[in-house]
C-alpha cells in the first residue's frame, strides 16, 4: 500500500517529537521539497481512512496525528512487517544492487538492470557509483566488457567477506531465513551445514556463541556457492603454514569430508584452511562455571585488556578500572577478535549503525579500545569489531550508573489511577533500582505538597505552576525521547549546550560540497579562533579513517583522534544542502573537541550530543537556526 519513500517519511514523522520540514523530508529521501509535498499529500489519502493524519504546523513542517490508535496499529502491522517489494529509496536501491551484483556469476547490463528497477539510465549510473564506494573497502572492481556488460573482480577471500556483509539481510538474525533473503543455497542445505557443525564442534569442544555459529554457516554456504562456480581462494603461505598446525584444522577436515559428502562439492586444501580460519575467529572461552576450572585468560591478552580499559578510563573518564565484569568479557572478545583482523576477516555486525547512533560514547570507547590493539599488535581492528568492543564498554558504562542512590520522584497523571499504575510499571521495569517512585498526586494538590524528599516529577499533562524540584512531561506509553530526559536528571546532568558552544564557531548555511571541506574549514576556523593548533586537523582525518562519524539524521560529529586541545567546546555549522559523508546524508556537523588530560566527566555532554541524534525534529530546528541563540536554545530543550 505504501511505497518505499512513504514508509519512509511515516516512520521519520513517528519518530519526531515536533514538527518536521519539508527540507528535512527531501534531505533523507534524497528527492525536492516539491516531490515531499506530493508524496505526504499521498500518504495523507492512505493513513486518513486509517486513524491518523499529518497535519502541517504553518512555519514549522509537519506532524503525525493519531486519532484512532487500533485502526492505525494495524496499518502499521500490515506495512512494515510485509515482505517489502521493489527497492525505492537510494540506500534500498544501491542494497538491492549490491546483492545482485555480488550473486550474479554473469555479465549484467544497464538497461536491464535500469528497466528491473524501474529507473532511468543516469539514476543507475548514480547509485553505482555509490555501490563502487561500498567495494573499495574488500578491493573489489567493476570490470566492464564491451557488449557484454560488467560484472565484479576481486580477491575470492574479499569477495567472501563482501558477500557476508551485504547479502545476509542485517535484520535477520535467524540463520533458517538466509535462503529467504540470500539466496545462497537452498533451505535444506544450510540445515545440513548446520547439523554438520554443530555435531563436529560439539566433539571437539570448540566453543561458540550464537552470532560465531551463525558467521560461519553464512561463510560456509557462501563457499559452498562459490566452490561450485569454481571460484577458489588462495592464501598467503606463511597462513596456511600457521593454520596447518591449529586443532581446528582438524575439525575443519572432519566438517569438510560430511560437507563433501552430503553436498555433492570437492573442497580442496585451501578451502578446508579457509574453514579453520573461521573457526579460530569464531572461537571463544566460555565464561566459569562455578569452579569447573575451564576459564583462564593468557598473560600476553590479560596485559592488551588492561591497557585497553586503562586507556578509556583514562580519555573518557568513566570509573570504570576495577570492573571485573568488563575485564573478564573483553578478555573472552579481544583473542578471536585478534585472529579474525589478522587474516583480514570481516565478522558482521548488524548491530553497527544502532551502537553508533544510540552509544556514542561507548562507541568512543571501542575507537580507543582499537587504538589500544593496533600499538600492541600491530593490527588494524575493522569498524564492525569496534562495535562489539563498544558493546562491552556500553555494558560497564551502565552498570556504574547502578551504583549511584536512586532518585526519588512522583506521577502525575491526568488519565486515571490505570495510567498512573502503567506508568510506574514501565519506569519501574525501565530503570529498576536506579529510581524510587514515592507515589502519585493530582494535579491541583502539587500546590500543597512537600518536594523536601523528592528529585523531579514525572507528568503525562503540561505543569504550568513553578515548582521546586524538575518537572518531566512525558508521554503514558513511554517512548521516543522520554527515557533520554529522565536519563539526564538521573545521571545529575547540569551541564548546558553553552558550555560547549563558542558563538564565534558557530555558522549557518555554508556552501560545502563535501566531508573533507567541512573538516578543513572547521578545523581551520578552530586555529583561527586559537582554541586549536593546525595539528588538530590531521588529527580530525585520522579519526575518520577509523570510522565515519556520521551518525544518521543528517548529522555528522566529527572530532580529534586524541585530545589536542586545552578545553573542551564544540565548533558547528550547517549547511545550504546535504552532503555525501561515508554514505550517509549530513546536513549538520559539530566539531567536538575534547581538553588534553580532561579530568571532568564528559558523559552528560556525549548524552546531550546524543539526544540530537535520534530527534529528527531537533535536527529540523537546529537547519532552520540562523542565530548563535536559536541554535543553542534547541540543545537546551533537549535537557
Amino acid at each position: 500500500m505504501l511505497h518505499g519513500r512513504l514508509r519512509e517519511i511515516l516512520r521519520l514523522l513517528m519518530a519526531a517529537e515536533a514538527p518536521v520540514t519539508s527540507s528535512v523530508f527531501a534531505a533523507h529521501l534524497h528527492v525536492t521539497t516539491r516531490t515531499v509535498r506530493n508524496d505526504i499529500k499521498e500518504l495523507q489519502d492512505v493513513i486518513s481512512a486509517h486513524g491518523a493524519l499529518v497535519q502541517s504546523v504553518r512555519g514549522s513542517g509537519y506532524r503525525l496525528r493519531i486519532h484512532d490508535d487500533q485502526t492505525f496499529r494495524m496499518l502499521l502491522q500490515d506495512e512494515f512487517h510485509q515482505k517489502k517489494g521493489l527497492p525505492v529509496i537510494p540506500e534500498e536501491r544501491i542494497t538491492y544492487l549490491m546483492k545482485r551484483l555480488l550473486l550474479a556469476d554473469h555479465y549484467l547490463k544497464l538497461d536491464e538492470l535500469a528497466e528491473e528497477l524501474f529507473i532511468s539510465k543516469s539514476t543507475l549510473q548514480t547509485d553505482l557509483k555509490e555501490v563502487k564506494k561500498r567495494l573499495l573497502p574488500y578491493r573489489i572492481v567493476m570490470e566492464t566488457r564491451p557488449n557484454y556488460g560488467f560484472k565484479l573482480r576481486g580477491d575470492e577471500v574479499q569477495m567472501r567477506y563482501c558477500m557476508a556483509e551485504y547479502i545476509v539481510d542485517e535484520r535477520e538474525t535467524e540463520i533458517d531465513l538466509l535462503n529467504e533473503k540470500a539466496d545462497i543455497l537452498p533451505k535444506e542445505q544450510i540445515d545440513i551445514i548446520h547439523s554438520i557443525i554443530m555435531k563436529k564442534v560439539k566433539n571437539d569442544r570448540i566453543p561458540l556463541s550464537n552470532l560465531g555459529l551463525n558467521n560461519l554457516i553464512i561463510h560456509i554456504a557462501i563457499a559452498c556457492k562459490r566452490i561450485r562456480t569454481e571460484h577458489y581462494v588462495s592464501l598467503f603461505p606463511e597462513d596456511m603454514e600457521h593454520i596447518l598446525h591449529q586443532k581446528e584444522y582438524q575439525t575443519a577436515e572432519a566438517i569438510v569430508k560430511e560437507l563433501e559428502s552430503a553436498l555433492d562439492v570437492t573442497f580442496p586444501e585451501k578451502e578446508t584452511a579457509y574453514i579453520a580460519m573461521h573457526l579460530l575467529g569464531t572461537k571463544r572461552m566460555t565464561q566459569p562455571q562455578c569452579g569447573d576450572g575451564e576459564f583462564s585468560i593468557d598473560e600476553e591478552t590479560d596485559r592488551l585488556t588492561a591497557a585497553m580499559i586503562e586507556a578509556v578510563d583514562r580519555e573518557l573518564k568513566l570509573g570504570i578500572l576495577h570492573d571485573q565484569e568488563l575485564k573478564i568479557g573483553l578478555a573472552l572478545h579481544v583473542k578471536p577478535a585478534v585472529t579474525r583482523n589478522r587474516y583480514g576477516m570481516n565478522l558482521r555486525n548488524p548491530m553497527l549503525a544502532a551502537i553508533k547512533e544510540n552509544y556514542p560514547l561507548a562507541f568512543e570507547a571501542g575507537i580507543i579500545a582499537g587504538i589500544v590493539i593496533k600499538e600492541k599488535t600491530g593490527i588494524d581492528i575493522h569498524e564492525n569489531e569496534v562495535g562489539y568492543l563498544a558493546l562491552h564498554f556500553g555494558a560497564a558504562i551502565e552498570r556504574k550508573k547502578t551504583e549511584s542512590p536512586p532518585k526519588r520522584c512522583i506521577i502525575v497523571c491526568a488519565s486515571g489511577a490505570g495510567s498512573a499504575q502503567l506508568l510506574r510499571e514501565k519506569l519501574r521495569s525501565h530503570f529498576g533500582k536506579r529510581i524510587d517512585i514515592l507515589g502519585t498526586a493530582e494535579y491541583y494538590s502539587l500546590d500543597q505538597m512537600s518536594y523536601e524528599s523528592i528529585d523531579f516529577v514525572v507528568s503525562t499533562i503540561p505543569i504550568k505552576k513553578e515548582l521546586p524540584v524538575p518537572v518531566l512531561k512525558v508521554n503514558t506509553i513511554l517512548g521516543g525521547t522520554d527515557f533520554t530526559k529522565i536519563e539526564s536528571i538521573l545521571n545529575d546532568e547540569k551541564e548546558k549546550a553553552i558550555s560547549y558552544l563558542k558563538e564565534d564557531l558557530v555558522f549557518f548555511q555554508k556552501d560545502l560540497r563535501s566531508k573533507e571541506e567541512v573538516i578543513q574549514f572547521l578545523g581551520q576556523k578552530a586555529v583561527e579562533g586559537g582554541y586549536a593548533n593546525k595539528e588538530i586537523i590531521d588529527s580530525i582525518f585520522e579519526r575518520e579513517e577509523m570510522s565515519p562519524t556520521c551518525f544518521g539524521n543528517l548529522v555528522a560529529i566529527p572530532h580529534p583522534l586524541v585530545p589536542q586541545t586545552q578545553t573542551t567546546f564544540w565548533a558547528v555549522c550547517t549547511l545550504k544542502k546535504p552532503i555525501d559523508w561515508e554514505n550517509k546524508r549530513v546536513q549538520f556537523v559539530c566539531l567536538l573537541c575534547v581538553e588534553k588530560e580532561n579530568k571532568a566527566d564528559l558523559q552528560s555532554m556525549y548524552k546531550l550530543l546524543g539526544s540530537i541524534l535520534d530527534d529528527p525534529a531537533a535536527v529540523s530546528q537546529l537547519l532552520k537556526s540562523r542565530t548563535y541563540q536559536e541554535l543553542s536554545d534547541v540543545f537546551d530543550k533537549k535537557r
